[in-house]
């Protein structure tokens, strides 16, 4: 089944727009019904309530465009359970996201929701021998799948915490792996990423700073497992093995970077790591004297150099791959070490 490249543009641009259109009526209704974040604990940077919901509208907007594209496409059973394997999880994570938003739930019920989706998502991909990368060993392939889902739900949903931010980086990578992916004739992988990369957009109009409403769990947690299946799925045309596991890696780099400054920090002040704080990246850029707005444009750029890094990679043959690859994971552990020295809080 293929995609013409108008297709994906009307993808893109319906996501776009209708998410773009729902996020203000969200907007509303969590102003209606009190569902806002409000700057009640140290680790919130905000000032005043902000509202939640947001990530409600990309939910609405990615389900509501991909099963309509599949259904005025080449629509089977096997089409629609193909799409429900990849958007099923997410949605499931994104319940208990919203849930999160409303009632504030402990860490445990979301920890445990989010191994359920990656041993389901882990279970799916085995049964249809869908890993993109094998390692020839299927509780290998298991394990790496599940570790590999709760570890980028957790990382989404952690650098959740600068106007933009989040959204900007997953559009960025969902851009990436849409181009990847229809490389490589990859057509379900290139089409939700292509409507993940509209929806993200359409919420940015209104999540840039100042930040007009936050996504909240909801989206965090639906993207996050949304991504990582995708790039699970996804078969790297790279040449070296290596490379082949790291193009998922570099895709989703910062947010990677992110959670391990995060929780590296925690550990050092012996300080849990599900306990909230202001030592992400955005909050020690900040502090470095960066405005919020400037803070967003710096984490995008440097998602975007991770993402050219992928790119080519998959594009250049021979060992200039395995080069790039290198330099690529020196700049991330020079950037580790920068942000880990800066001030925690």
């Amino acid at each position: 089944m293929g995609i013409t490249n108008t297709e994906y543009f009307l993808l893109f641009v319906i996501s776009y727009l209708l998410v773009g259109v729902l996020t203000p009526v969200m907007r509303r209704i969590a102003i209606a019904t009190n569902v806002v974040d409000r700057p009640n604990s140290s680790h919130k940077s905000h000032k005043k309530p902000v509202p939640y919901l947001g990530g409600v509208a990309i939910i609405i907007g990615v389900i509501t465009v991909s099963y309509s594209a599949s259904l005025f496409s080449e629509f089977t059973s096997s089409t629609f359970w193909l799409a429900t394997s990849v958007l099923g999880p997410a949605l499931l994570l994104g319940l208990i996201g919203l849930w999160d938003d409303i009632r504030n739930l402990p860490p445990l019920p979301r920890f445990l929701a989010q191994t359920f989706a990656g041993i389901f998502t882990a279970i799916i991909l085995i049964i249809t021998d869908n890993v993109g990368n094998p390692t020839s060993s299927e509780i290998f392939d298991s394990l790496i799948t599940v570790i590999w889902v709760v570890g980028i739900c957790n990382s989404i949903n952690f650098f959740d915490n600068l106007d933009g931010g989040a959204a900007g980086t997953v559009a960025i990578s969902s851009i990436t792996l849409a181009y990847l992916a229809l490389s490589g004739d990859q057509y379900l992988i290139a089409a939700l990423s292509t409507v993940t990369a509209g929806a993200t957009l359409g919420f940015l109009v209104w999540n840039k700073s100042p930040a007009k409403i936050y996504m909240g769990d909801a989206g965090a947690l639906f993207l996050g497992v949304l991504l990582a299946t995708l790039t699970v799925r996804f078969e790297s045309s790279a040449q070296l093995q290596l490379s082949s596991y790291f193009i998922p890696v570099l895709l989703l780099a910062i947010p990677i970077l992110d959670t391990s400054v995060a929780v590296f920090s925690r550990i050092r002040r012996d300080i849990s790591p599900f306990q909230g704080g202001q030592d992400h990246l955005s909050h020690r850029l900040i502090r470095a004297g960066y405005s919020r707005k400037s803070a967003a444009l710096s984490l995008w750029g440097l998602s975007a150099l991770f993402a050219f890094a992928a790119i080519s990679i998959s594009l250049i043959d021979g060992m200039i791959e395995s080069y790039i690859l290198i330099i690529a994971v020196v700049i991330w552990l020079a950037l580790f070490g920068l942000f880990f020295k800066t001030k925690d809080a």
